[in-house]
């Protein structure tokens, strides 16, 4: 009786292991169909010279290009990118959305 108890509970933790395993596994398929639509989109509106800089930016700041990207791709959805981002454009965009930093001066008397 409790080789029986014991199989079901083995089989029961087995089933719930594939369950999350495949879970996770279609969390992953999404998440690059995501970024496939993503990387479509942003080289549909960037310029190579534009794309290859958000590329540099996002070696040195992650956070600021997810953000830049996002920002793009609303604005390419929503139909308000009449054009292709030029490298100009792209710097521009960067700027704004950079925070200010503080300026530290160093006077000696």
């Amino acid at each position: 009786m409790e080789d029986d108890l014991e199989e079901i509970r083995r089989r029961k933790l087995m089933e719930l292991q594939r369950q999350r395993e495949l879970e996770e596994l279609q969390k992953e398929e999404m998440k690059r169909q995501y970024e496939m639509q993503k990387r479509a989109i942003l080289r549909a509106i960037l310029e190579p010279e534009a794309k290859e800089r958000l590329s540099r930016v996002k070696l040195a700041h992650p956070e600021l290009a997810e953000a830049v990207e996002n920002q793009l791709i609303y604005l390419a959805q929503s139909g308000r990118i009449q054009s292709k981002i030029t490298d100009e454009m792209l710097v521009e965009i960067l700027k704004r959305i950079q925070p200010k930093k503080r300026e530290t001066r160093i006077i000696r008397k």
